[in-house]
């Protein structure tokens, strides 16, 4: 393990990238809608700001407690970042033509957390703590988000993200799209065990 001291210097810097591109998100969304609220409800919709939002909570708790959060909770915090990263990559890159600020925040929220969180957890956090039932209770949160996006999606007649609009590409591709994110979500979780059961030894 690197000294605490560096530990909880890249710490404050992982929580300003995610405050920094939130911000960024929230400021160009207030632009288009002319209400704060407004603005933040359009964002809620998105697992991106989402999950870089549970990305900068956790990481000022991490910079200002002493004993920082449990192995459990990094590994959670880094699984679903690095599912933001590997989405985007995979099914949601290019589709929209980003400029400015936008682009800005689409890069630390879409590429740098997505990085530098999985490299903190491989970096600081103690090892030997996760159990093979762990990944079975990460995916709870992304499980609850899609339940979430696709009500909100089917009220409002659009979705957050081109995937999972069932309306449009039909239930059984999106089925198997979704399966597909989560077998190898839980794969991943696994590794993460595996992987912190070997450095532990």
């Amino acid at each position: 393990m690197l000294s605490a001291r560096f530990a909880r210097l890249f710490a404050i810097v992982i929580a300003l990238v995610a405050w920094v591109g939130i911000g960024i998100h929230v400021e160009a969304q207030w632009r288009l809608t002319g209400s704060l609220l407004g603005a933040i409800w359009v964002l809620a919709g998105y697992f991106t700001v989402l999950t870089n939002l549970l990305v900068a909570i956790a990481f000022t708790i991490q910079a200002l407690r002493r004993d920082g959060l449990g192995p459990r909770a990094h590994a959670f915090v880094a699984i679903n970042i690095a599912l933001v990263g590997i989405v985007y990559a995979l099914l949601l890159r290019g589709l929209v033509d980003l400029t400015a600020g936008a682009a800005v925040a689409n890069v630390l929220l879409h590429m740098v957390t997505p990085v530098v969180v999985p490299l903190f957890w491989l970096l600081f956090v103690p090892r030997g703590a996760l159990t093979m039932r762990d990944p079975l209770i990460w995916a709870i949160y992304p499980v609850v988000y899609l339940v979430y996006a696709l009500v909100r999606g089917t009220a409002q007649g659009h979705f957050a993200y081109p995937f999972i609009d069932y309306i449009d590409l039909g239930i059984p591709q999106v089925a198997v799209t979704v399966i597909v994110i989560t077998l190898a979500y839980l794969a991943a979780g696994w590794l993460m065990v595996l992987l912190d059961r070997r450095l532990a030894r």
